[in-house]
């Protein structure tokens, strides 16, 4: 797993610039002093275990055995590619079985050379995010293993069938994906302490993933404890189980905007369109907002466009913070958002809609000696009053976008009836601008 994360930082009015700023280096040097004290823990155990392991030529086959179907794995789905960000594998099935059944230095070596293979084979990506993996799993790999030999004699044993082993192996295995999950939650808390502990611990389809890692990283020990030539028949599933990971990774992240994360336009139309057919159906409520940030190409000609796209980070943060499960958000291309809202009348619509103005405008973004503030402007527009499909819908809220903006900005519109002949929307983009 890699790490990623934005470091953000809140602002109220009456903050000086220089108060708003040291809460950014504050939070950066607690991050890099914490990823380098996790380096220098996992240094050192690979320092202090392997002058106490005896080498064996057995144990140094069966982790050549071992990584060797890592690299097929990684090879096999090279093609593929891997997903920007934070993303998943199943590289636990081969490094978990070194924990259980090598000495321990094993554990802390595994990760290294599979993130090695992943760096220079799949995708280079900033190094210390895959220095600091290969630690954290390397430490968690390393406790887990220690655990285990030490209620487990002979961890060979665990091809015997017997129940014991098995269950210690099972709870070395919970213990090993806790460590790794909580040495990375801590630093994606650290890199942004807004999101919350159960945003970086907890998520349905990662326990399930995390589930899935386990029982193939313990049948996989239980394998190679019977016949290390019993791993060829072990590698193809998991290569295709891996390559089916990837696949839906990627599948999700063409649904994403790159840079804010939300659905990209034509994703959105399509959950959209889904949305407004179930109302239309049913007879709920529903609201569609088009939301633009005020003034955004003087954020980008005064400071860039890097800190244009960390506006645009800002803001896509704040619209899903302030947002429901179930509201659909996405971007609309360039500076514009747009946020479907199921079940919502006129007075709950304008009323997000003020809120989310509202948290834009506290939102600050630090930059060099001075925090960078945006508005927003937004056009509101209702089912079954300013039309019932979606174009309807979108050139309503557009019109009253635009009425937004002639009186002034930052502030929100609603048309007051659906005008006779509604302008033709603008067409939604295949890729938003920059």
């Amino acid at each position: 797993m890699a790490v990623t994360g934005h470091a953000s930082v809140k602002s109220r009015g009456g903050v000086s610039t220089l108060a708003g700023r040291w809460p950014l280096l504050g939070q950066r040097r607690r991050l890099v002093l914490y990823l380098c004290a996790i380096v220098a823990l996992d240094l050192a155990a690979i320092v202090v275990l392997g002058a106490s392991t005896a080498f064996r030529w057995q144990d140094a086959l069966t982790f050549g055995a071992l990584m060797a179907c890592g690299a097929v794995c990684i090879e096999a789905s090279r093609r593929l590619g891997m997903p920007a960000g934070v993303s998943r594998d199943l590289l636990s099935a081969w490094w978990l079985p070194v924990a259980l059944l090598l000495p321990p230095v094993y554990a802390l070596f595994a990760p290294i050379v599979l993130q090695i293979l992943l760096q220079v084979r799949v995708r280079a990506t900033v190094l210390h995010r895959r220095v600091f993996s290969a630690a954290a799993i390397g430490l968690a790999g390393c406790t887990a293993s220690l655990a285990f030999h030490h209620v487990v004699e002979d961890p060979w044993s665990l091809s015997w069938g017997s129940g014991p082993p098995i269950l210690y192996a099972v709870a070395a295995a919970v213990l090993f994906a806790l460590l790794n999950i909580g040495l990375i939650a801590v630093a994606a808390r650290t890199a942004d302490p807004d999101i919350t502990w159960r945003e970086v611990l907890w998520d349905r389809e990662s326990v399930l993933l995390d589930v899935v890692e386990l029982c193939l990283g313990v049948t996989v020990a239980i394998l190679c404890g019977l016949n290390l030539a019993l791993l060829i028949l072990a590698l193809p599933p998991v290569v295709l189980l891996q390559r089916s990971l990837l696949h839906a990774q990627l599948q999700a992240a063409a649904r994403t905007d790159a840079k804010t994360g939300l659905l990209n336009a034509a994703a959105w139309q399509r959950e959209a369109d889904t949305e407004i057919v179930r109302a239309r159906r049913t007879g709920d409520a529903l609201a569609l907002l088009i939301i633009d940030i005020d003034h955004f190409k003087r954020v980008n000609d005064a400071h860039g466009h890097l800190v244009g796209d960390q506006v645009l980070v800002g803001v896509a943060s704040t619209l899903r913070g302030q947002l429901r499960d179930y509201d659909v958000v996405g971007r609309f291309g360039g500076e514009e958002f747009v946020v479907l809202l199921p079940g919502a009348d006129g007075v709950e619509a304008r009323q997000v809609a003020e809120r989310l103005r509202t948290h834009v405008a506290l939102m600050a973004i630090p930059v060099d000696d001075t925090l960078v503030r945006v508005t927003i402007s937004a056009g509101v527009a209702l089912m079954n009053v300013h039309g019932d499909d979606l174009i309807d819908l979108l050139a309503a809220a557009d019109l009253a976008l635009y009425r937004a903006k002639e009186l002034g900005r930052d502030r929100v519109c609603v048309p007051a009836v659906q005008p006779p002949q509604s302008p033709p929307p603008r067409s939604l983009p295949h890729e938003p601008a920059s």
